[in-house]
């Protein structure tokens, strides 16, 4: 107990050296520490200090990310600070539009980065779970806190998935939304309502189809988006806002896909159908064509995803202003459901350094960081921010503001099988220009998912 004792004190007074050391340092890297940035909106969060422990890491760290249509302003900023906060950390970045299929040689070969951001061509988060590629970090996320001192899951949008066993792999990074688009310009202009319910969902489109113009127009060459944007909110809202249904049905399982929840949700969509408020031009529609329909006023709503603005912006007319609802099917009083849809982020089982990897995690994972990536990117990262002093897009604001209330349901992120999702696909179309029924589509869909589960 005494040499304990006598320790501490030597590691005290050893401590106390290295200060003083450290203040008569002409330079911060002469003392082999950097000076702290104040965390601002256009910086991304300094180096820790209320976790202190965690700065100085050493050894080498390497990160994988895929550049698209985010860009890599982000990744170049956090990775520069990250960098600053240990600079005994020796960083490689593997970047770049084809980076998933040049580094799959060395995932398969049991040498992969410490880091992976998953997305992109060549990409596919289930198979490296199945591959057994991904480290188990339920337990990491149980207890992290990002350098702010903030408990990560609390700050979270959409939770991280969990796998059989209930484990997670990965950490959702980009937070998307499905929803329901539609001009707040030209709705003010003819005294219309953005709905909060069905009943005044119906209420609007009527009045938008009696000044000559479709209520909804819709993608019929791809129709996960009309699922995405209506149907699966409307599911989830018609089982009390309870989206554990959406991953029953990821999950195969009996009777998901025909209980009362998926029957009344159906019938939404045929009250569409027979008030002919639905665009019967939009089943032969990609998805740039009904969106450029949409901007031209050719129809009041669109179901969409979050994107839209983005991957539309050279052909938005002037004085358009973006409006987004996540979710139209609910009840008077009942919350609104988001159907989200995520991009993650992941440690590599055998990563050489787990330690970093995992103080990367509770670095990027910020306030701060999550308005510089709204502000860099145009889209959300799956962090609870006030993006409203930020440069962030008005529409992504608005995103924001739905996720941010208490009076929001964020839905799970579910995946179907790619047989399933097929049919599913086709079975919206066919319900929407009316050639089967409510109890058709449940049919075509349970048999589906018994055909898969039995693959």
């Amino acid at each position: 107990m005494m040499f304990k004792k006598r320790m501490f004190v030597y590691g005290m007074i050893l401590l106390l050296i290295l200060s003083l050391a450290a203040c008569g340092s002409k330079t911060d890297n002469q003392s082999g520490q950097s000076s702290p940035t104040p965390a601002s909106s256009n910086t991304p969060s300094s180096e820790p200090s209320t976790n202190a422990e965690k700065a100085g890491l050493t050894g080498e760290f390497e990160i994988q990310y895929f550049v698209g249509g985010y860009g890599d302003a982000w990744w170049l900023e956090v990775i520069e600070a990250f960098q600053k906060a240990n600079p005994e950390l020796k960083i490689k970045q593997s970047a770049g539009p084809k980076i998933n299929e040049q580094m799959k040689p060395r995932w398969i070969q049991g040498n992969p980065p410490d880091v992976v951001y998953i997305d992109g061509a060549g990409s596919n988060e289930r198979q490296m779970i199945d591959d057994g590629q991904l480290l188990d970090i339920t337990d990491f996320l149980s207890t992290a806190n990002n350098v702010d001192g903030e408990k990560l899951t609390d700050i979270l949008i959409a939770q991280p998935t969990a796998y059989e066993g209930g484990k997670s792999y990965t950490l959702p990074l980009v937070f998307g939304s499905w929803g329901l688009f539609y001009d707040k310009a030209l709705f003010r202009e003819n005294g219309w309502s953005a709905p909060s319910n069905w009943g005044e969902f119906i209420e609007t489109s009527e009045k938008i189809k009696a000044s000559g113009i479709p209520a909804l127009i819709h993608t019929g060459v791809y129709p996960y988006y009309i699922n995405g944007g209506l149907l699966d909110s409307a599911i989830v809202a018609a089982n009390g806002g309870d989206g554990s249904i959406l991953t029953r049905q990821a999950n195969l399982e009996e009777g998901s896909f025909s209980g009362e929840p998926v029957k009344k949700a159906l019938n939404q969509i045929i009250e569409l159908v027979d008030k002919q408020l639905i665009d019967k031009g939009s089943v032969s529609l990609n998805h740039t064509d009904s969106q450029a329909q949409w901007l031209q006023h050719k129809a009041g709503f669109i179901p969409n995803g979050l994107w839209l603005e983005n991957e539309m912006k050279k052909d938005i007319p002037s004085g358009f202003e973006f409006g987004f609802l996540p979710s139209v099917a609910q009840d008077v009083g009942q919350n609104n459901i988001v159907i989200p849809y995520t991009n993650t982020i992941a440690i590599a089982k055998d990563a050489k350094n787990p330690e970093a990897a995992k103080a990367f995690l509770e670095f990027a994972f910020t306030k701060a960081n999550a308005i510089r990536w709204a502000e860099l990117t145009g889209a959300l990262m799956n962090i609870k921010a006030d993006l409203s002093s930020s440069s962030a897009s008005e529409v992504v604001k608005d995103a924001m503001s739905f996720f941010n209330s208490n009076q929001t349901t964020v839905a799970p992120v579910a995946v179907l099988n790619a047989d399933v999702e097929k049919v599913k696909q086709d079975a919206i179309v066919a319900l929407t220009v009316s050639k089967i029924t409510p109890e058709e589509w449940m049919k075509r869909m349970e048999e589906a998912a018994a055909k898969a589960r039995k693959q």
